[in-house]
């Protein structure tokens, strides 16, 4: 795997400006997510504003080092922060840049204490910190990122991937930690928004940022679609929401924390950051007036915003009664195993009906999945040959139009997705994803269930087995040794990518060493290694 042992500052700034055309890929959804404290549905996009500020600061730096860049990301971060997620956001950059301080690049080690700060930064700058937020979510990855560069302090990209997968792990948990969460059935919208910045850098570091043009980020939620939820109308006697107000403030000697103290009994998610010349402020209140009257008193007023929450709510009531726009083709696929879900998902597809070997759905498990997207047109991945037949019975079932990719491996089901073009009609993407499909090869390790003779081989029960295309070709006692004999049956010269999709985590180190060998013999492969948590198969290999 590729290994980054340190970054500049020009290269952090270059991974922000990728993060940021990441999160604006999903800002829409995340806004949708959001239903706390108040439905106003913008934390994507405050999160994107803010993101866009500390780009455009980023590239004042005064030079290219670490520290600088990042001192001049947290400045940005802070003048155009956005909303209550922004203001956040700016925090953990503030924490970054502190953490990255008089370092002309940094490490991973470095990263992960910068991480730790940004932490601590966020969680101070809040009057009433809430558990099962974005708090939540940079606390748990900062902690993981330390834990990973203990191990190996030099590589940050193995610092980061532990980082994104602790946080995917944190979001996918919030509901746990917030019941208005769990009752709306989403995750955190702010969690969500941090990871997608992070997973966009991570991207950037494995050197994927021309494949991201054609990819989406992977929105942490349960695998089938999440459907808008009208929250309740709020009743005649309710307390108002109010105004939520948001100013930056300028002058010389500020203290945010007497501010905070000030402010405190003046409204609600009260946020408070910035240091003795310059301080934002985000509150809830139902006299906006009265915040700015004693703001003016400290100093010089700019960018004020007051947003009457109340009509904003109603406005949101309004919208979520609208049907939403379907996307033009939704993807259907039939997969099993968490890791895989998560990298057809990430991949565009809209729906995931659990499945495989062994656990094949039925024809009306893949309807109800057909049913369940917005789109009229649909085009389905299988992923298995033995449920092409029910995949082909849909579309005598409903009035929508469907393809059916006849994909028979994972593999196959990866490099058709690949192929998709969101810009293309049905007709078109289904003919280039069927050609995509049949130019990959597909490896796949299990073991044999019971004994048995089959194309010429003998194979005892608990033997490793290993299939090509489909077909049985090898035999043997370890599931590595067999995968090796597999690969070496495939022409690995015209090859040039090979993606493992692993079981479980304990089968990670062996297989380590198959990808050794394979790139001392032909180190012009690409070679990828991604858990997929599939069931039964302990390797599923594409090669290209």
């Amino acid at each position: 795997m590729k290994q980054v042992s340190s970054l500049s500052g020009q290269e952090l700034r270059d991974m922000l400006v990728v993060a940021t055309d990441w999160l604006e890929k999903s800002a829409s959804e995340i806004d949708a997510l959001n239903v706390f404290p108040v439905p106003d549905g913008d934390t994507g996009t405050n999160m994107l504003l803010t993101m866009r500020s500390t780009i455009e600061e980023a590239y004042r730096a005064p030079d290219r080092s670490a520290s600088a860049v990042a001192q001049a990301i947290a400045k940005g971060a802070l003048m155009g922060a956005r909303g209550n997620s922004g203001v956040i956001l700016s925090q953990i950059w503030h924490g970054l840049a502190q953490g990255l301080a008089e370092k002309e690049s940094f490490t991973g080690r470095d990263l992960a204490d910068a991480l730790l700060l940004a932490s601590a930064m966020a969680y101070k700058g809040i009057n009433n910190p809430v558990e099962g937020t974005i708090l939540t979510v940079i606390r748990e990855a900062a902690s993981a990122a330390k834990a990973q560069a203990a191990t190996d302090i030099n590589d940050i990209i193995s610092v980061m991937e532990t980082t994104i997968d602790a946080a995917s792990k944190s979001v996918a948990n919030t509901p746990n930690l917030l019941d208005v969460l769990k009752e709306a059935g989403v995750v955190d919208a702010g969690g969500q928004g941090l990871y997608t910045i992070l997973e966009g850098a991570f991207h950037y570091l494995k050197g994927e940022v021309e494949e991201m043009q054609f990819r989406k980020p992977y929105m942490i939620a349960s695998t089938t679609p999440v459907a808008v939820r009208t929250p309740q109308m709020i009743a005649a006697d309710e307390e108002p929401y109010g105004y939520c107000t948001e100013f930056l403030l300028k002058g010389e000697g500020l203290d945010p924390e007497r501010l905070s103290t000030k402010l405190k009994r003046k409204g609600e998610s009260l946020i408070v950051v910035g240091d003795e010349s310059t301080v934002r402020v985000h509150i809830h209140t139902l006299d906006p007036g009265n915040i700015l009257h004693y703001a003016t008193l400290l100093g010089t007023v700019h960018q004020v915003s007051i947003r009457n929450m109340d009509e904003q709510h109603q406005d949101y009531l309004k919208m979520q009664k609208e049907k939403m726009p379907a996307a033009d083709i939704a993807i259907v696929a039939v997969v099993s195993g968490d890791g895989l879900a998560d990298v057809f998902t990430s991949l565009g597809v809209t729906a995931i009906v659990p499945g495989g070997q062994t656990m094949n759905p039925s024809t009306k498990d893949l309807l109800q999945a057909v049913n369940s997207v917005t789109s009229d047109k649909v085009i389905i991945l299988p992923n298995n040959k033995n449920v092409v037949p029910s995949a082909n019975q849909v579309q005598s079932l409903t009035t929508k139009v469907i393809e059916v990719v006849a994909t028979e491996t994972i593999p196959q089901g990866v490099a058709a997705l690949l192929a998709f073009n969101s810009e293309a009609d049905l007709e078109t993407n289904a003919e280039a994803m069927k050609r995509a499909k049949s130019a990959v090869r597909s490896i796949a390790i299990t073991r044999a269930v019971r004994a048995a003779q089959l194309g010429g081989l003998s194979i005892k029960k608990k033997q490793a087995i290993g299939f090509l295309d489909g077909d049985l070709v090898v035999v043997g006692d370890s599931n590595t040794d067999v995968l090796g004999e597999v690969l070496a049956k495939v022409n690995l010269d015209e090859a040039e990518v090979i993606t493992i999709y692993y079981r479980a985590d304990a089968e990670r180190p062996e297989v380590e060493q198959v990808i050794l060998s394979i790139r001392e013999q032909h180190p012009q492969l690409q070679v990828e290694l991604v858990r997929g948590g599939q069931p039964h198969y302990h390797y599923i290999v594409s090669v290209e």
